[in-house]
């Protein structure tokens, strides 16, 4: 019964841009056009590639978090996993550009590997994710002071040459995020492990009954997320050059706000890859709109606050508005042709 489920149908682009995404790209395309108005200079190309390293950096994150709470989860670990990252890239190597693929591995599997023991964890013995991630978290600090005995290594000049150069005008950093969000959400929406993800998400013990092995799926996502938060660590140590051991701490509330932003279910089940990256964009511009206008962080944390609000409320009365327009459709028996709207209303079901 297993092999027949959750069979993909055909690629279609729009299926890459489902459900809620619509509300996030507006409200990213509206704070980019008014961010000149609340901050001179923060669209100028300077500040534009200030920003895009750290968004990347975020998105990754935000897509790490995006499959655990696709999963009925939440990941606490993300400190953790993003400063064990940067320390491997980093102390492996210590400075020889030879080592650096060794290094760059290592913070890509390493965290991983503690993603699939989380996992395991929450799925064979049914434990909270938040108690088992936080725990993780604590042990993954642990490990980074005992590798580095609280001194922080600098970053091979090959590391620091990519992650600060550009590519036809691009960062490396953004460049190598788009990579990996185009991959993971084509995985997530178009493959057979993407839909049983999705399946199990929604309802563990009806796909168990379907005979899915959800155990096993649950600990795949654990594990992806570990990748993706290693593949930021690894990236934001680049940048920095000198990452100190917490450099993980800022980037846990963004990326749940990210994924809550982006409309994937807190529930589980559905969730969109594309829509968490582009809601980490958002962020990070609506944090660099606050800095350059120089208010203070008390200040800050309102905005921040409040626009978040503001963008759910919106999202949910745009969804809230289609999904009344599909009953009206369904219950006068409209035969409007599937378009990427209803495509993605029956993905979404």
């Amino acid at each position: 019964m297993d092999e027949g489920f959750g069979k993909p149908r055909g690629f279609n682009v729009w299926s890459l841009f489902y459900g809620s995404t619509a509300s996030i790209v507006i409200a990213t395309i509206v704070l980019f056009i008014i961010s000149p108005l609340l901050a001179p200079g923060s669209l100028s190309w300077a500040a534009l590639n200030g920003m895009l390293p750290f968004a990347s950096v975020l998105a990754l994150v935000a897509i790490g978090q995006t499959l655990v709470i696709q999963q009925r989860g939440f990941d606490l670990s993300v400190p953790g996993m993003i400063s064990l990252a940067a320390v491997l890239v980093t102390w492996i190597p210590e400075g020889d550009d030879s080592r650096l693929w060794l290094g760059a591995l290592a913070a890509v599997l390493i965290p991983a590997l503690f993603g699939l023991l989380s996992g395991f964890v929450v799925a064979r013995f049914e434990a909270t994710s938040l108690i088992v991630t936080l725990a993780m978290n604590a042990l993954l600090y642990g490990f980074v002071l005992w590798l580095t005995q609280g001194t922080p290594v600098g970053a091979t000049d090959v590391l620091k040459t990519f992650t600060l150069e550009r590519t036809l005008g691009l960062p490396n950093t953004m460049i190598i995020a788009l990579v990996i969000i185009i991959v993971v959400a084509f995985i997530t929406k178009r493959t057979t492990v993407g839909w049983r993800l999705t399946a199990i998400g929604v309802s563990p013990r009806a796909s168990t009954v379907l005979g899915l092995r959800v155990k096993r799926y649950e600990m795949l996502a654990y594990a992806a997320a570990g990748a993706c938060y290693g593949a930021a660590g690894a990236l934001l140590a680049g940048y920095v050059q000198t990452p100190n051991i917490f450099i993980g701490d800022p980037y846990l509330l963004p990326s749940i706000a990210a994924v809550v932003l982006g409309g994937t279910a807190l529930s589980g089940g559905v969730a969109s890859i594309v829509a968490s990256a582009i809601a980490a964009l958002f962020l990070t511009q609506l944090n660099q709109i606050v800095l350059a206008a120089g208010w203070p962080n008390s200040t800050q944390y309102i905005v921040q606050s409040l626009v978040i609000i503001i963008v759910v409320v919106i999202r949910e009365t745009v969804y809230r508005l289609l999904s009344r327009r599909a009953r009206r459709k369904i219950a006068g028996g409209g035969s409007a042709q599937p378009g990427p709207e209803r495509e993605a209303m029956a993905d979404a079901v």
